[in-house]
């Protein structure tokens, strides 16, 4: 499974899909998955639907993966063919001069002013993104539009996946977040088909720009049940402290966000369906990561208040490096999210009731 889902992640982090445009990643999940579906279509907000029902009528599952990147637009060009840009999503300034980039297929660099030139400050205190510009080799803004390019494209980082540290579980490269996710929801739209109700795998829009996708895609299908499957940071590395920000660990098995944004202001897990996830990875001896964070949210906070309320949670993917060009994540916390998700798929003909007071 590990090689399958690396050669899945490869394929779909090759993919540009910036927030706003992921046509690119709709048409590569449309050509996976035609004829292995009972149905796969795509909203007008870019939502795609993967359908597999069950024999027998049941509750409807529906499970979320983001498919937008973080990256940048074109916001002008320069008479002398240099191109001037917006951030879209989380992106980090500091990352950004002398990154390899690609609009619309062509490529380019991130330029800055040579190095030997640069004042003491300049050097470490870095450029803000407003400051630089995307040389794409062209001499006048005739050269760049002659190649297609236009102001409101999709610019995209070029950060092939790289496999780290030679065991075979640790890759790292662009849009990890949350390819990776894509890339599990691919597994489970081609495996077996639930036993009854109706599963929706449901590949969303526009999460890195504020969840847009996520609550459209509830709104639509009114689930009995609702999961994100995203990525996520970690404290592990020593610029972090696992206890005082954040006890997540990289190949610890999946995470589960009790609490996202800060004081819960994104999202509180709705505690049955914590109760539920909680023993479905005991059933299927999967370690799952308990946390609080309060660094953002996923499409579980969108779903979660769609219509009249829907019962959402979450699994996450540890990952290091976030809202880089190398996000860096461990392939068996992956395979741990899969089995609890085919778990929560093979027990559609018992899933619970999930009314707020259901337990009493």
């Amino acid at each position: 499974m590990l090689e399958q889902l690396r050669r899945r992640l490869r394929e779909l982090c090759d993919v540009d899909a910036i927030s706003g445009d992921e046509r690119p990643m709709l048409r590569a999940l449309r050509d996976i998955l035609a004829g292995q579906v009972d149905e796969f279509t795509v909203d007008v907000a870019g939502n795609g639907f993967a359908i597999r029902r069950g024999a027998q009528p049941g509750p409807t599952v529906l499970i979320a993966a983001h498919t937008d990147e973080i990256g940048l637009m074109v916001k002008s060009i320069e008479p002398s063919g240099f191109v001037r840009f917006e951030k879209i999503g989380g992106v980090i300034d500091n990352l950004l001069p002398a990154r390899a980039v690609r609009v619309r297929g062509v490529n380019g660099v991130i330029g800055m002013k040579a190095g030997h030139y640069q004042t003491e400050q300049e050097r470490t205190q870095g450029r803000k993104a407003g400051e630089l510009y995307i040389d794409l080799g062209c001499a006048s803004a005739a050269e760049v539009e002659a190649l297609g390019i236009r102001i409101g494209d999709p610019v995209a980082f070029v950060s092939p996946l790289l496999e780290i540290g030679g065991q075979g579980h640790l890759v790292a490269g662009k849009a990890v977040d949350n390819r990776l996710g894509c890339a599990v929801l691919l597994e489970l739209a081609l495996g077996t088909a639930p036993p009854c109700g109706t599963l929706v795998l449901a590949f969303t829009a526009q999460e890195e720009v504020g969840l847009k996708g996520a609550r459209i895609a509830a709104e639509r299908y009114r689930p009995d049940l609702a999961l994100a499957l995203d990525t996520m940071p970690t404290g592990d590395t020593p610029d972090m402290h696992e206890y005082r920000d954040l006890n997540i660990r990289l190949g610890a098995g999946p995470a589960m966000q009790v609490m996202a944004g800060p004081g819960g202001r994104s999202n509180l897990l709705h505690p049955l369906v914590k109760d539920y996830l909680l023993a479905m990875s005991r059933e299927k001896n999967v370690p799952l990561q308990l946390c609080t964070f309060n660094g953002g949210s996923n499409d579980s906070a969108a779903m979660a208040w769609a219509h009249q309320g829907v019962a959402a949670g979450s699994l996450t993917i540890p990952r290091r490096y976030s809202h880089s060009p190398m996000e860096l994540a461990d392939l068996r916390d992956a395979v741990g999210a899969l089995e609890v998700l085919r778990g929560v798929i093979e027990g559609m003909d018992s899933l619970p009731d999930f009314t707020f007071l259901a337990d009493e």
